[in-house]
């Protein structure tokens, strides 16, 4: 019987929720007491039904996640959010359930497969890390630790997501900007212009006005979303996950999120930290002089460069040093176009169709549906919700509805960004290019037996990899030409293209040094939990930035991976060592030539966890990963 996705509801989404988040606990909960009902099984019975418990929570987990992010509906978004809670109370305590940990304890593995093999010694290890071979009262702290920062991350999470912070200004402050976002912004009454700071606003702004004053305006008031309503939840939060290593028996945070990825310990990210800044340092600091350069052209007692003019000055330098001209760039770029053109040059590379599904209920108007097809075999489902709207989630991600089992479930992901409707400025390009990665990832890996291993389930730290590799097609001529084209239908020129990568290459390692800064913020805030965060990141910031620190703001407040990745946000950059590795393997000349891209999608991507990620790497590069490829990059 061939499977069928998820069947979401039409209407009356609130009820939908609840009872499906039932449904799913009491599956799990079913699963779990059979384990431990003292019958005698065989290993592989006993890790099945430990399977059957993992399904039915991640399938009610991708549903509560996702629409607590996404609903239009804030009584469901909130809904979402205490099915959330109700569904973290459940896997802490199977985490922290003694009997169920002796009966896989218990199991003997002699015999097993090596995914099996795998299934049971990670999940010996996660009941560990969790805390089950501690006296009760420890873990009963332990629980109400878990319970509490799942409550707290979804209030840091809200307060960023809801704070769409604005400012008001006269329409001739927009000179510079483009005719179709001028056109969209038309005055109000008071004859003054709104603009936000949600992407579609900020973006091209900080990028184009021309009034220095105003952009500054609108960066600080991005920067300072969250302000002050996170600070004392951030405290918090950091204070709790310290509780938790230490109570587990670890140095700091830092050390026990470590253990489970690629890099192994905590002191190892200031190590990578310190590589990746030094290495970024000569050329971070060349592309800062001629910024400096030229923005004492227009300000001659310029001393240092702030978020607010990085943006302009580094556009104006693409447009005078490179002959890049993002405004018309822009225009190959229509949002319909470049979404059909993504999925064309996928399905080609990867050998999948895409069919849309008009008749899919779905949770927003602008939301699209289609079916992932393999030799004409649906494989998969994965939904589009690319624009922005009121209490949605701000920034780009793939989120997992379900997680696909052979022969059970389907895999199904949601893109979730906040693209304008008609012309895209290329970096949002690569944005799409880029998340869109993740989401084949979580459909080409849902075919194993594992749901532990199911979609993107690999280290953290190499999540990633496949989706910044896959941002190299967005700048390759051959690949944008398929879909990129003016209002008249030329196709964008090669000569164009070559300019933008050679403008792209000039300010990595700017970039470079920004992203080591977040990195440093997310893993130091975690290891010495200061008193003052404003003062902490502002003696941070000048320690790997390259860019000064905008006074009175608050960026930590906004700093939305201080949740999820915690003291991890160094993983990026991680993860850019070995796709640039990876993309070596690549004939530059052909990209679109589907024999390395099938090696790639079958030995790295269809995997998902059922290996650990450097043999992936390996499996395909035919040696272990290494710098070279990065270094040689960053330094050209």
């Amino acid at each position: 019987m061939p499977l069928t996705p998820l069947a979401l509801p039409d209407s009356d989404w609130a009820t939908y929720a609840d009872v499906h988040v039932a449904a799913g606990l009491a599956a799990a909960r079913a699963a779990l007491d059979q384990l431990a009902d003292g019958s005698s099984r065989t290993t592989l019975a006993a890790l099945q039904l430990w399977n059957d418990s993992d399904m039915a929570l991640s399938t009610a987990s991708g549903l509560a996640n996702l629409l607590a992010q996404v609903h239009p509906d804030v009584a469901v978004r909130t809904s979402g959010e205490n099915a959330v809670q109700e569904l973290t109370r459940f896997a802490t305590e199977r985490s922290l359930d003694r009997g169920l940990y002796d009966v896989l304890a218990g199991l003997d593995p002699t015999g097993l497969g090596p995914d099996a093999a795998r299934v049971l010694g990670h999940s010996l290890r996660d009941f560990r890390r969790s805390g089950v071979d501690r006296d009760e009262a420890t873990r009963e702290r332990l629980r109400a630790i878990n319970e509490r920062m799942t409550v707290l991350g979804q209030d840091f999470a809200r307060n960023i997501r809801d704070d769409v912070r604005s400012i008001r200004i006269a329409p001739e402050r927009l000179a510079g900007l483009p005719e179709d976002y001028v056109a969209a912004h038309p005055p109000g009454e008071d004859g003054l212009v709104t603009i936000t700071t949600d992407y579609p606003d900020l973006l091209p702004f900080r990028s184009f006005a021309r009034d220095g004053a105003a952009r500054r305006e609108l960066v600080i008031a991005n920067l300072n979303r969250g302000w002050p309503q996170n600070d004392p939840i951030l405290h918090e939060l950091l204070d709790l996950r310290a509780e938790q290593a230490d109570l587990l028996g670890y140095a700091d945070w830092p050390d026990y999120d470590a253990e489970v990825k690629m890099i192994r310990e905590g002191a190892a990210i200031a190590d990578f930290v310190d590589r990746i800044s030094q290495l970024a340092d000569a050329p971070g600091r060349r592309v800062l002089a001629v910024l400096l350069e030229r923005a004492r052209v227009e300000d001659p007692g310029i001393e240092a460069l702030t978020a607010a003019e990085s943006h302009y000055y580094s556009e104006l330098i693409r447009r005078e040093r490179f002959d890049v001209d993002a405004q018309h760039v822009r225009t190959f770029f229509d949002f319909a176009k470049t979404r059909d053109g993504l999925l064309e040059v996928t399905g080609q590379l990867f050998g999948i169709e895409y069919a849309a599904r008009p008749d899919a209920s779905v949770w927003h108007p602008e939301v699209a549906a289609y079916d992932v097809l393999r030799d004409g075999e649906p494989i998969g489902r994965i939904y589009l919700d690319l624009h922005p709207r009121e209490g949605k989630f701000k920034h780009a991600a793939q989120f997992s509805l379900v997680s696909g089992v052979a022969g059970r479930t389907l895999p199904e992901g949601v893109l979730v960004c906040n693209f304008p409707t008609g012309l895209m400025e290329h970096f949002e390009v690569t944005t799409f290019f880029h998340e869109f990665g993740h989401l084949l990832h979580h459909i080409l890996a849902g075919a194993g037996e594992w749901v532990a291993f199911s979609g993107v389930a690999t280290e953290w730290d190499f999540v990633e990899a496949p989706s910044q590799m896959l941002e190299e097609w967005a700048w390759d001529h051959a690949v944008l030409s398929c879909f990129a084209t003016d209002a008249d239908g030329r196709a964008i020129p090669a000569e164009l293209v070559a300019k933008m990568v050679a403008a792209h290459e000039f300010g990595k390692g700017l970039q470079a040094r920004t992203q080591m800064f977040f990195a440093a913020v997310s893993y130091y805030l975690h290891r010495d939990r200061p008193a003052d965060h404003d003062a902490f990141v502002a003696d941070i910031q000048p320690r790997f930035d390259l860019l000064q620190r905008l006074p009175e703001t608050h960026f930590q407040a906004s700093f939305g991976h201080l949740d999820g990745y915690t003291s991890a946000y160094y993983t990026y950059m991680w993860s850019l060592v070995i796709a640039k590795d990876l993309f070596a393997a690549f004939d530059r000349a052909d990209l679109l030539d589907p024999e390395v891209a099938a090696r790639y999608r079958d030995r790295v991507l269809a995997p998902g966890g059922s290996k650990d990620a450097a043999d992936l790497v390996a499996d395909f590069l035919g040696r272990p990963y290494s710098f070279e490829a990065f270094g040689a990059w960053l330094a050209r």
